[in-house]
């Protein structure tokens, strides 16, 4: 099939440079959508199976845009120079040249003898660019290089030091440049976008170097999100680690204060006490995650129930009503204990006559709830209000459920003088993404 409509007119030309354009743009901002693309976006070491995936995701669809272009000769579907060069510049120059390939075979099956080597050509020549420059300033390489043009010029005069924005221009101007004279030559042998004029012809050229450019700076972006995502996630496990570590102390000085209390005058209370902080603190050690089934840390408010319980004697009752579809929900770990722990201490401790702790779990909808009920002295209204702001355990409790699951998840209290305080906390069924992370 040959070069028919040789010419066009300037409006014809800048319509069909502008439609190439942005077949290009949805091209690239549609493969990035897939999460196996941005993945090698991502990396810099990608193994074959990843420059694989690559070729033929970007090959295939500009391999069908030749195909159209020879059924329909409309000259916009084709993006031969600039499917090769991007592969080749983003996955090195053997699957860029295997791009070539699948991008080069319907023109030459069409008899058009040079599109096959030239899209090999391409594929490989933008891959021996990248083996050769810097990988960040591949990535670095936008539409706006134009606009800091005179920035290289002067950084050559100055310092004889070439920018690799400058190769990275010249390159797909270079290879346009062959396409052109050799279509110019061999009438029907290669593809291209004849002009009449100078504008027309740098029209072609601005046009080539845009639609490599402008993938570019969509993958990048993508890149940069990715990265930005992930170093929120890094921020989040360090906030989560740091309130873990605070409250591990918190509740160690607690007990031991417990402890204290008894060495004179219940020494044998005091060691099994000990024994039993010691268990404690190995299963803390031992446990990791941030994220661990409700039944865990139920188990870990017991064994810290056991030692109040010995402490308190008769004066402290414990109950629990605990839903059987709760028990395998995941919570974040160390979250109850401080709320009983505050039971304990400001609501049973202080009253005459002990008191009652009940611990209740159920589901509503999307959602577990867990409250701890206690019988003890309660709050006024003043020093409810400043509950969740005055001491550790509560405030750690209450920032680390809004840093995992939003400000909509919190400590709720509800408290009155002499009948007791409830604490509740309402937890999302869906673990956040985080977890992952943990």
């Amino acid at each position: 099939m040959g070069q028919e409509a040789r010419y066009l007119s300037e409006q014809q030309l800048l319509v069909t440079l502008i439609v190439k354009i942005a077949l290009m743009v949805v091209l690239a901002t549609m493969l990035v959508r897939y999460h196996r693309f941005r993945n090698l976006l991502i990396s810099e070491h990608r193994p074959w199976p990843m420059r694989l995936f690559f070729a033929f995701g970007l090959g295939l669809p500009v391999a069908v845009g030749v195909v159209a272009r020879l059924l329909l000769n409309y000259k916009a579907l084709d993006l031969t120079l600039e499917g090769a060069f991007l592969a080749g510049l983003i996955t090195g120059p053997w699957a860029g040249a295997l791009t070539g390939v699948l991008i080069g075979a319907p023109g030459f099956i069409a008899k058009e003898w040079g599109a096959l080597p030239f899209a090999v050509g391409c594929g490989f020549a933008a891959g021996g660019l990248r083996e050769a420059c810097s990988k960040e300033a591949i990535w670095k390489f936008s539409p706006l290089v134009f606009g800091d043009l005179h920035k290289y010029a002067w950084q050559v005069i100055r310092s004889f030091r070439v920018d690799w924005q400058i190769p990275l221009l010249l390159l797909p101007i270079s290879l346009e440049f062959i396409r052109q004279v050799v279509g110019h030559r061999w009438q029907g042998r290669l593809f291209y976008i004849d002009g009449q004029t100078t504008f027309q012809y740098a029209m072609v050229f601005l046009s080539t170097v845009l639609c490599i450019a402008t993938p570019i700076k969509i993958w990048n972006n993508a890149r940069i999100e990715h990265r930005l995502h992930e170093q929120e996630k890094l921020l989040m496990r360090a906030r989560i680690d740091a309130l873990s570590h605070q409250i591990n102390p918190h509740f160690l000085f607690n007990t031991l204060a417990s402890i204290s209390s008894l060495v004179r005058t219940k020494p044998e209370t005091a060691r099994m006490l000990i024994l039993k902080l010691s268990n404690m603190l190995r299963r803390r050690l031992r446990q990791q995650d941030h994220f661990i089934p409700l039944r865990e840390e139920l188990a870990s408010v017991d064994e810290y129930l056991d030692i109040e319980v010995i402490r308190f004697g008769a004066q402290l009752q414990v109950e629990k009503d605990i839903s059987p579809d709760t028990l395998d929900v995941p919570v974040p770990s160390m979250i109850l204990q401080p709320l009983v722990e505050n039971s304990v201490k400001h609501g049973i401790a202080p009253k005459v006559g002990g008191g009652r702790i009940l611990i209740r779990t159920t589901r509503e909808d999307d959602h577990l709830v867990i409250e701890i009920h206690d019988n003890g002295l309660g709050m006024s209204d003043d020093r409810l209000q400043n509950a969740l702001t005055g001491g550790i355990g509560l405030s750690n409790v209450d920032e680390r459920l809004r840093v995992v699951y939003g400000t909509q998840c919190s400590v709720r209290l509800t408290s009155a003088p002499g009948q007791g305080t409830v604490a509740r906390i309402d937890i999302p069924l869906a673990v956040p993404e985080e977890r992952a992370a943990s």
